[in-house]
């Protein structure tokens, strides 16, 4: 089996230690969707490489990393922005029980990564607090730009985060204060 990390808008390879896609060829790869050629086309390339849409990266001693799904990176301008990443961030904030990050619509930028937050008992901790507290940690371009906070972040039940939900919240949230 070879695997490969590739940047998801060229196909280029990537070293050790850029996250791109994680691209993998071998024996156990399907061949492709029986009667859809367009999605086999999308998925495997012509020299047979499947596009598993998971976010990677190697060490330099080789160790793979899954770092998230390509589709759920949110697109800011012209940058990828991994969820997960901030949210594993929020959720190191003392006062922050749950996290998860959302792509929220935006005119000039594309998408805005928006956080949904659930406070620890007692916590007071603040929009601007949270915005804060990741933009020091993060680039310019990865920084969350709203925060919503909620009693509970909606999970599957294997406890994947529901961002279609989240979505959907945040969407009847911005109609009801037009």
């Amino acid at each position: 089996m070879e695997a490969k990390i590739v940047d998801p808008g060229t196909g280029v390879a990537l070293p050790p230690g850029q996250k791109g896609e994680l691209w993998l060829r071998g024996p156990c790869v399907m061949k492709g969707y029986v009667g859809d050629d367009k999605a086999t086309a999308e998925t495997i390339d012509s020299d047979g490489w499947l596009k598993t849409g998971d976010l990677c990266y190697f060490d330099n001693e080789g160790f793979l990393f899954v770092v998230d799904r390509l589709k759920e990176l949110i697109k800011y301008k012209a940058y990828q922005v991994p969820p997960a990443e901030l949210e594993h961030l929020l959720q190191s904030h003392p006062e922050i029980a749950d996290a998860a990050v959302i792509p929220y619509p935006d005119e000039e930028a594309g998408q805005i990564p928006m956080a949904f937050v659930v406070r620890k008992p007692g916590s007071s901790i603040t929009e601007s607090q949270a915005i804060e507290f990741i933009a020091k940690q993060v680039a310019p371009y990865k920084k969350v730009r709203r925060v919503a906070f909620i009693d509970s972040i909606p999970k599957s039940p294997a406890g994947k985060i529901s961002r279609r939900d989240l979505i959907k919240i945040a969407m009847s949230c911005s109609k009801a204060r037009l």
